[in-house]
């Protein structure tokens, strides 16, 4: 059995179950609960790290002023990812939460065309326009753009371009992401501790596990990506949307009309044909190297 499948699988699969878990903490206000997710998480990559002793990285980090300021950028952007996320989830958007995570790769794909220069071929332009399309039908059948999902898609996107700028190590990553976030997310913390003092024992507990349900899908992830290609993570990344979206209609019981329904249909076409001309192109890109 391939170990990196499975870790990579199990990232998604727990990063697609995360709405279970914001769920539980539905009476906590969004902003707490990403200031204690930035806090805890610094706590438990700090534990890792010095308990395998890698803290040699961090010293040369800090004499890089452009690297430090490319992970601030990206820090804020994924805290930006966080809130909306979690506040999408507490207050019945699930649906849209997880159409964000589907558009995601194909706004991967215009940030290349418009950031990195890079040049589509025909069928990634034909799903960036069939996907563009799913999201006009959803704002003209709803009288609303799907702003949740755009945000989501957007700040993931732009996070996931400054990390490729800027390349450490997924726990070192997530360390100087969460450091440099400290002294914005512990004085919240103790702003907004002033009046969650009444926290029950079982909620404090959840916050508490904020750090360790960030970091592990991080790490098993970073583990898999190393070990199996990028057409096969390619794949794999629509376990997370697909699981709350899941969630979203099943257990959640969003709305889900004929138009919305449309909108969702669009999208997965789109993805489809971006899929399939990824897998068409490997074959290509293995003998050209071989």
């Amino acid at each position: 059995m391939n170990q990196g499948l499975w870790a990579a699988a199990a990232a998604y699969i727990l990063w697609g179950l995360f709405p279970l878990y914001f769920h539980r903490l539905q009476a906590v206000d969004a902003l707490e609960i990403v200031a204690h997710r930035s806090v805890w998480s610094l706590v438990f990559v700090a534990l890792l790290l010095l308990i395998q002793r890698r803290w040699a990285w961090l010293t040369s980090v800090l004499r890089q002023p452009r690297v430090l300021a490319t992970f601030t950028a990206a820090a804020l952007l994924l805290s930006c990812n966080w809130l909306i996320y979690v506040w999408a989830v507490n207050h019945g958007h699930v649906l849209e939460a997880s159409l964000g995570y589907f558009i995601n790769p194909l706004v991967n794909v215009l940030l290349g065309v418009l950031v990195l220069g890079e040049r589509p071929r025909r069928l990634q332009w034909g799903a960036l326009a069939i996907a563009a399309t799913g999201v006009v039908w959803m704002a003209v059948a709803q009288g609303a753009a799907p702003w949740i999902a755009l945000a989501l898609a957007g700040s993931f996107g732009f996070y996931g371009l400054l990390k490729k700028l800027a390349r450490l190590g997924a726990l070192e990553g997530l360390a100087l992401e969460t450091l440099v976030l400290a002294p914005i997310a512990l004085p919240a913390l103790l702003w907004l501790g002033q009046g969650s003092g009444g926290h029950s024992a079982e909620t404090w507990i959840w916050l508490v596990l904020a750090g360790p349900l960030t970091a592990i899908p991080l790490l098993l992830f970073g583990y898999g990506a190393q070990r199996v290609s990028l057409g096969t993570l390619g794949l794999l990344q629509y376990l997370g949307p697909t699981l709350q979206f899941a969630l979203g209609w099943l257990v959640f019981e969003e709305r889900l009309d004929a138009a919305r329904l449309a909108g969702f249909a669009l999208i997965w076409i789109a993805l489809l044909i971006y899929s399939a001309d990824a897998l068409r192109q490997r074959p290509r890109r293995q003998s050209w190297r071989s």
